[in-house]
Formats: C-alpha cells, sequence, structure tokens
C-alpha cells in the first residue's frame, strides 16, 4: 500500500459557477485510507501513517469500508453533544505513549469523511472523471455506519452558498468546488476552495525570532481583552516578506521588556487566561523553540483571520496593517464575529 499525494484546492474568494460539485470543507486531518482486506493503513496529508492514533477507525473502516479500497476523506472529531467539530481534541491524538492513544481512542473517539475514490477492486479510478469517481463511492459507501460517513455534495451552486454560512456553526470549514470532468491529480491545487475570512484588530505583545537569523520577525503574538480585562493569546500573525520581518524587528525593539509585570509572565499568570508560554514546546517537532520574546502590549495591529477555535484563531492570522489610532485596551474579544449556530448532527449524523 504506497503512499498517494492527495489532491488539493486553491483558495478562491468567491464560490465559482459552473459544471462544479460542491461539498463542505471539513475542519480535520486530510488523509487517504487504504484497505487490503484485513489491512488498513491511513495516511496523512504529508504522506505520513496516522495508522496508530487512531484504533477505532481501524476497526471502523474494516466494518464499513469496501475489502479492496483507497478512499481520500477527513478525520474529524465531534465535540461530546456532537454540535461541533472539536478540533482542539484532534489534536491531541497525535501521542507518543500507546497507552494514551488508546485512552482518548475512547474518550474522544474519531469520524472519517469519505470525499473520494482512488481505487476500488483492481480497479484504479484516479483517470475516471469526479463525477463517475463520486458514483461510484456512493454505490461503495451505500452500506457505511458511523463513524464512517460520505460528505453531501451539491451541484447547485445556492446550496452551497447556505451550506458555507451555516455549516460554519458546526465547525466546517468551508465550501470545496470540484470540476466534475476532473480526474484525480495527486498533490496538484485543481480544485478550488472558499474559506471564511474577516478582519480584527488585536494587541501585538510579543515575537518569536525568524529561522534565518536574530534580526528577523517570524511572527508576532497576537492577544484581546476578555470581559475580566485579561489580555488572552489568541494566535500569530506571520507570513511576512523578508524585507517585512526585518523592518518589523526594528520597529518593535522599543517596546521589548521582561517579563516581570507582562500579562503573559509564567510566574504571575492567571490560570484560566490562555497564554502563549502554554506552548514553549511543539508537540509536532519536539526540537522547535516556541519560546517568545515580551513586548509592551502598546501597540495594535489589525489582521485577517478565518475562523475561531474556541477561544483562538484556527489558523496563522494575516497582517493587515498597524492601527495607531486604536487603543490596546479596546480590542476585546466583542468584535468578533459569531457563526450562526448550526448542528453537526444534521450532517454527520450519529
Amino acid at each position: 500500500m504506497p503512499p498517494v499525494a492527495p489532491m488539493l484546492a486553491k483558495s478562491v474568494k468567491d464560490i465559482p459557477a459552473g459544471e462544479l460539485s460542491y461539498e463542505p470543507k471539513w475542519d480535520g486531518f486530510r488523509s487517504i485510507i487504504f484497505r487490503d482486506g484485513d489491512e488498513v493503513e491511513i495516511g496523512s496529508r504529508n504522506e505520513r501513517p496516522l495508522t496508530r492514533y487512531f484504533p477505532e477507525l481501524v476497526a471502523a473502516v474494516l466494518a464499513s469500508m469496501p475489502e479492496r479500497s483507497v478512499i481520500d476523506g477527513e478525520i474529524v472529531i465531534p465535540d461530546a453533544e456532537n454540535r461541533r467539530l472539536d478540533f482542539e481534541a484532534l489534536l491531541q491524538r497525535i501521542h507518543p505513549a500507546d497507552s494514551r492513544v488508546r485512552l482518548l481512542a475512547s474518550q474522544t473517539p474519531a469520524s472519517f469523511v469519505a470525499f473520494d475514490l482512488l481505487a476500488l477492486g483492481d480497479e484504479d479510478c484516479m483517470e475516471l472523471p469526479f463525477e463517475r469517481r463520486r458514483g461510484i463511492l456512493e454505490d461503495a459507501m451505500a452500506a457505511a455506519q458511523p463513524p464512517i460517513y460520505l460528505t453531501p455534495t451539491t451541484r447547485d451552486r445556492g446550496t452551497a452558498l447556505e451550506w458555507f454560512s451555516e455549516f460554519e456553526g458546526a465547525g466546517l470549514d468551508g465550501i470545496v468546488a470540484k470540476p466534475l470532468s476532473g480526474d484525480y491529480q495527486p498533490d496538484k491545487r485543481v480544485m478550488f476552495k472558499i474559506k471564511h475570512e474577516r478582519t480584527a484588530d488585536c494587541v501585538v505583545a510579543g515575537y518569536r525570532l525568524h529561522k534565518s537569523g536574530p534580526d528577523a520577525i517570524g511572527s508576532l503574538l497576537l492577544g484581546l481583552y476578555d470581559e475580566n480585562g485579561n489580555l488572552a493569546s489568541v494566535g500569530v500573525v506571520g507570513a511576512f516578506p523578508m524585507a517585512m520581518r526585518r523592518e518589523l524587528f526594528k520597529e518593535v525593539q522599543p517596546l521589548v521588556t521582561t517579563f516581570e509585570g507582562h500579562p503573559w509572565n509564567w510566574g504571575g499568570q492567571d490560570l484560566t487566561v490562555r497564554h502563549p508560554r502554554e506552548a514553549e514546546g511543539s508537540r509536532w517537532n519536539a526540537g522547535k523553540d516556541l519560546s517568545f520574546v515580551p513586548l509592551r502590549p502598546e501597540r495594535v495591529a489589525e489582521v485577517r483571520y478565518e475562523h475561531m477555535e474556541g477561544t483562538r484563531f484556527r489558523h496563522t492570522a494575516q497582517w493587515i496593517r498597524w492601527r495607531d489610532d486604536r487603543d490596546p485596551r479596546s480590542c476585546g474579544f466583542d468584535q468578533l464575529e459569531e457563526p450562526v449556530n448550526f448542528d453537526l448532527s444534521e450532517i454527520l449524523p450519529r
């Protein structure tokens, strides 16, 4: 069962029209599952094995997926009430200890949402148009039982627009549009993804250095004030051009301070408030240093973000500009747009 790189999507601002199939964009781990009889392998987007982390999915695949098949999809974890996806719980599933993996498999079981077919039996399906692959996949998955699901699709752009606004309330990530005539092209951006985009004014309270050297910003650490007046860490803004990294480094040096009296001081931190020093080591890369240089929280940046995961930006925010006209103390969670509530069980019934 060799690894296969999944087909990718390019970002577009609006849901396109045309001969397309639309489906929800799931917020989980992209995975290609290989089944050959009693053998099951779960590969990640980066073609790394995930099988050992999801033993409950191995059992579910053996029960619900065709005996010889290769299926593309997403691993997700619904919350305890099956109302929203819980990406934080999904992140916790990548753990080195087998005993912990088994415990989490029972406490926060994962689901797999299938959305494309690469092979079935002896047939290589990758050269077939998506319209045909989807039909074969629907037939092959007709008897699938939770936690194995087939993603819903529509050819109606109006329905896709409704899904885009409604499904975010269940923790989904947007819409994917696939050309009906398109074949499966591993590692090629031939689909389209449409994600939510919003802006927020955030307090800049620290930075991490770029790997290129000690005079360039890797990322700026962002905070928002909660209802109790505490500055909570909400994420980072990064992906700057190199010249801007060096310019920002010079610009923030007058704000460099110590942790004494800083809102994210490890020793004096209110443990009910999220702060970036919780993550000074990376669970994905044990050698990666995530410590940071504290700044006096006196400047505000406007950033672009997609959506929140709890009290944090789900992805790295994108820089827009400094907002020196804003009082940092005025930058709170109340400025953030709340998605419309939507029950995940209407999409993934248990």
